[in-house]
């Protein structure tokens, strides 16, 4: 039983492995951040017109086949 217990790394060597792996990322320069939120934001909100579209012509036909 007491080898199917898993063993908990101490805090201290799961730190120093986050900055390590904090260190292996290259960030992107800004304009490339710019560009990519503003794809981001132009894209969410696309999708969320779509759906309210959607949604509301679902609704206006279930109030058609209701009445």
């Amino acid at each position: 039983m007491d080898a199917e217990k898993k063993v908990k790394a101490p805090k201290k060597n799961w730190t120093k492995g986050l900055q390590a792996e904090f260190k292996k990322i290259i960030w992107p320069d800004r304009p490339t951040l710019v560009k990519q939120t503003v794809a981001v934001v132009v894209i969410t909100a696309i999708l969320g017109v779509l759906i309210a579209v959607i949604d509301s012509g679902d609704l206006q036909i279930l109030n058609l086949l209701i009445k």
